[in-house]
């Protein structure tokens, strides 16, 4: 199992060469194989895209100006997989698909569907079949398609979950999982549980822990959860790994989100690969 950093964490650390070249080395020492990269991250992306990111806590800084092929090989850090939107995989299929290539990754994951009501079955169910018909289209060019979950997939589609739906009428050979315990763990699912559904399907594993850090004078002992370094919350690391190695995922991807220790993701991402390395 490959141990990789989803980029989105490095938008505070790559916004110039000098730094993206030291925030990649120290990624490097610290144990890991490679990188999940978003394609909004490392094209110059809109103003749009960068405020909302933003507004969620994430910046995406000036990566999209890098030559991350350079950086990458310099580094000697691969890449683990590639983001990118729906829309954008169907309105530019030859993009993406020389773009993975390109990058040497034969894995596409399809994540952040902006404004989709996963109430809907038959919402649900075109998904499915757009995703059918993407991950058809990729593998006949060598590359695998998956499919990455937030929390809205654990809403009701009719008499099923929209996840049972993506899960039931997605086709094995044309469409599996990258897995995001987290979000799932938020919306008050048993990840466990989903892992061992998905089987062979989930091939790549999100991960990150989920606790508290209190930065000041508490107003009630109830704090909010956040994501937090592996083995510092309040997971069941040890048995969501067990499952992922029985399933034979080929790559756990580290993503937390802002609630860095020091304020720092480089730390922070530092932290969690002394959990990982003793693991994986």
């Amino acid at each position: 199992m490959k141990k990789a950093v989803q980029q989105i964490m490095l938008g505070t650390v790559t916004g110039s060469e000098s730094r993206a070249r030291e925030t990649l080395q120290r990624i490097k020492a610290a144990g890991y194989d490679g990188l999940e990269l978003n394609r909004f991250m490392i094209h110059p992306s809109s103003l749009m895209v960068r405020m909302m990111t933003r507004a969620a806590g994430m910046p995406t800084g000036n990566g999209g100006k890098l030559d991350w092929h350079a950086l990458l090989r310099e580094s000697g850090l691969a890449v683990i997989s590639l983001h990118a939107d729906l829309g954008s995989l169907e309105r530019e299929t030859d993009a993406v698909i020389a773009e993975a290539k390109s990058f040497s990754t034969d894995k596409v994951v399809i994540t952040g569907m902006y404004r989709f009501d996963y109430s809907d079955e038959t919402a649900v169910r075109e998904l499915a079949d757009r995703l059918n018909r993407a991950g058809e289209t990729l593998k006949a060019q060598g590359i695998r398609l998956f499919y990455h979950n937030h929390n809205v997939e654990l809403l009701h589609a009719g008499s099923r979950r929209a996840y049972d739906v993506l899960l039931d009428e997605t086709d094995p050979e044309k469409v599996n999982f990258e897995f995001d315990s987290y979000w799932f763990t938020e919306g008050g699912a048993d990840a466990k549980a989903w892992m061992k559904k998905l089987g062979g399907r989930m091939r790549l594993w999100h991960v990150t822990d989920r606790g508290s850090r209190q930065t000041g004078p508490a107003m009630t002992p109830i704090l909010k959860s956040d994501s937090m370094e592996l083995g510092d919350g309040s997971m069941d690391l040890e048995g969501l790994l067990a499952i992922a190695k029985e399933n034979g995922v080929e790559a756990v991807v580290l993503e937390s989100h802002k609630n860095w220790v020091g304020n720092d993701p480089v730390r922070s991402l530092e932290r969690s690969a002394l959990w990982l390395n003793e693991r994986v």
